[in-house]
């Protein structure tokens, strides 16, 4: 649109300057052959023309003659300069006097000479007792005009190519601007079903494999504590996932408020399944300015993190979990992470030594910036992996 529109203006101011350009130039023309028409004068039929070899209009334009008829007769050029050869030929300048007779007024043509110099021709009558005796001609230069319309052309083709550029440049970055929030939503809500759809996954496996066990089982009741582990799993990802989209999409705002961080984590542990496993659990009291749903799901996924990868050749899982001063640091007892891969198991759907890892540890970054913390793989003295979740202290007053 902006270049259809400069385009167009450009169209617009070209016909403008050439419209006024001619205007100017018919009325200079008109003004000075009027202005030499009445310098001369027909007494007794006689012409007078020297006061023309003083006048400065006579020597001002490019082309001044003067044109007398008697009779029938051939027109006659009476006076010119600078030389008969830039006046059209005879039968044009017969059509001249003609018209001028006819119309009894100024006329205006554009004609060529005998030496092939086209020019703006005005011819104004000179008027004896009752009739015309005699025609002046005053003639301007076309190729000026022509000239000087081109230049304004380029300039203004010049202008209009740098303005649609600076116009497109600024539509794209502008565009792209507008869009990017757009795009950027996408990508989220691309994102959250992929991760939706990998933790869902695998759950859903092993709960259809329970239940077939179950169905195929005489001793059904004793699958029954693997099913409600599974759905109460499948329940909090559904409501972590949940969580997370309706925060992104802005139609939930994150609800901080003060919390004893250290008591969180020790429900949160007292309530995740470890039958076989053994956490060991030690806090010092910390507060925190946060959303307890969210920081519950984080600190859930950290500890089923380490259970689910951190466990032992040789035993079952041992977790460490240690909480103060905004810090919650989960250690197990795996192979460990290696220091390439510290930061790949926060994005998503990583896979590695570890025996693949899924969007647990990403969610519990999530949380932590949200909260303006930090998740991170730090280095251990000790065998095992350590996560460290940071949060900022609140301190009340």
């Amino acid at each position: 649109m902006s270049a259809a529109s400069l385009i167009t203006l450009v169209f617009v101011a070209a016909a403008i300057d050439a419209r006024s350009a001619s205007r100017s130039r018919d009325a200079q023309v008109s003004g000075r052959a009027q202005a030499l028409s009445r310098a001369v004068w027909m007494d007794g039929g006689v012409l007078h023309l020297e006061p023309l070899s003083e006048d400065d209009l006579a020597s001002g334009s490019a082309v001044t003659a003067v044109l007398r008829r008697v009779g029938t007769g051939p027109v006659e050029v009476r006076w010119v300069r600078p030389s008969p050869g830039v006046l059209p030929p005879t039968a044009e300048l017969d059509v001249l006097w003609q018209n001028t007779v006819r119309t009894q007024d100024t006329v205006l043509a554009t004609l060529t000479g005998a030496e092939g110099r086209r020019l703006r021709w005005a011819a104004a009558p000179v008027w004896g007792a009752d009739e015309i005796g005699a025609v002046v001609l005053a003639a301007t230069e076309l190729e000026p005009e022509r000239n000087n319309h081109a230049e304004l052309l380029r300039w203004l083709t010049a202008g209009c190519a740098v303005l649609t550029l600076a116009a497109a440049g600024a539509g794209h970055v502008l565009s792209g601007r507008s869009m990017r929030p757009a795009l950027r939503a996408l990508d989220q809500q691309e994102q959250f079903l992929a991760e939706a759809a990998h933790e869902l996954r695998t759950p859903l496996a092993v709960l259809r494999l329970a239940v077939e066990d179950s169905t195929a089982s005489p001793r059904a009741s004793s699958a029954r504590p693997d099913v409600v582990r599974l759905v109460d799993h499948l329940d909090r990802l559904v409501a972590g996932l949940l969580s997370r989209a309706r925060i992104e999409a802005g139609s939930r705002h994150l609800e901080r408020t003060p919390l004893r961080l250290d008591q969180l984590v020790e429900q949160v542990v007292d309530e995740l399944p470890h039958d076989s496993a053994h956490i060991t659990v030690r806090t010092e009291p910390t507060i925190v300015l946060g959303d307890p749903d969210l920081l519950a799901q984080a600190v859930r996924n950290l500890v089923e993190n380490a259970l689910r990868h951190g466990k032992a050749a040789d035993g079952p899982s041992s977790v460490d979990v240690y909480v103060a001063a905004g810090k919650i640091s989960v250690r197990d007892c795996g192979p460990g992470i290696a220091a390439e891969e510290r930061e790949k198991v926060f994005g998503n759907r990583m896979t590695g030594g570890r025996g693949g890892i899924g969007v647990g540890l990403a969610i519990v970054r999530w949380v932590a910036e949200l909260h303006g913390g930090t998740a991170d793989a730090v280095e251990s003295a000790e065998a095992g992996a350590l996560v460290e979740l940071v949060l900022p202290e609140h301190s009340p007053t």
